[in-house]
């Protein structure tokens, strides 16, 4: 990490875990101002920014401020943002189908989209420098949240979640349950099942990966141990998820974009 960078996890409250995966905290004082490309990793996420915001290119290669409150979709393309200042951010990342009840509204209405959240989360503070307390005071925000709202899971989703994470074929349905249930997971998670289970696959690479100066070879053994074929199966992934190659992502990607992939991909359960 650069001077004074940190990022740090904290499990969140037991009342939250059907619906929240973690929450994480990360700062950089002096960030470099360059370009970081985020992957897709298969969860929403509400991102809040204590500080500066980010700006994001758009569709038309304009950069512009992201809101300071965002809910981030499902991404099945990279997101590419740059810092203007000082970074500080607290954040929920959800489990995959865990945010339907907190956004009130299908998640596949924010696939690939930013919302701007910041009336919903008006008046909300937390200690500038205070990882811990950054992460309780949104566990206690989502908390009051989750019982205005009587959040709920859908147990056939989860447990197609749970299989497609895993690696495993879901329960035999007839062709009309079958329907039935991806459409049902395309309103809680975001994208189809088939989609969701080729992020999962792209994230494990990062679990194999050798760190920042990983060669090519070194790259293909991490692909292959994530259940790819072949590097050019491999490449198609990282031109689709993250718009460049691997080591090309290894030799420019810092802070931020660096911390998330060798943080928070990471395998479940």
């Amino acid at each position: 990490m650069g001077e004074g960078e940190r990022y740090e996890e904290f499990a969140p409250p037991e009342a939250l875990r059907p619906f929240v995966r973690l929450l994480w905290t990360y700062a950089a004082p002096a960030p470099t101002g360059g370009v970081q490309r985020i992957a897709p990793d298969g969860c929403p996420e509400l991102v809040i920014d204590l500080a500066a915001p980010y700006e994001e290119e758009g569709a038309d290669g304009v950069f512009r401020p992201q809101p300071s409150v965002i809910f981030a979709g499902q991404l099945t393309r990279p997101m590419a943002i740059r810092p203007v200042g000082a970074v500080e951010i607290v954040a929920a990342k959800f489990e995959p189908d865990g945010a339907r009840a907190f956004l009130g509204r299908p998640l596949i209405e924010a696939t690939d989209l930013r919302l701007d959240l910041t009336a919903l989360l008006r008046g909300f503070t937390a200690p500038s420098g205070d990882p811990a307390g950054q992460a309780a005071a949104l566990a206690d925000c989502l908390e009051t949240l989750r019982r205005a709202g009587d959040w709920r899971i859908d147990p056939a989703v989860r447990a197609e979640v749970a299989a497609v994470e895993r690696e495993e074929q879901g329960p035999s349905l007839s062709s009309a349950d079958r329907r039935a249930l991806q459409r049902r997971f395309r309103d809680r998670v975001g994208v189809a099942p088939r989609t969701l289970r080729s992020v999962f696959r792209f994230r494990r690479i990062f679990d194999h990966a050798l760190g920042q100066d990983a060669d090519a070879a070194s790259w293909l053994e991490a692909g292959l141990a994530a259940g790819y074929f072949d590097q050019p199966q491999m490449a198609r992934d990282f031109r689709r998820f993250l718009g460049c190659t691997a080591t090309e992502w290894a030799r420019e990607q810092m802070e931020l974009a660096r911390q998330l992939a060798s943080q928070s991909y990471k395998p479940q359960g």
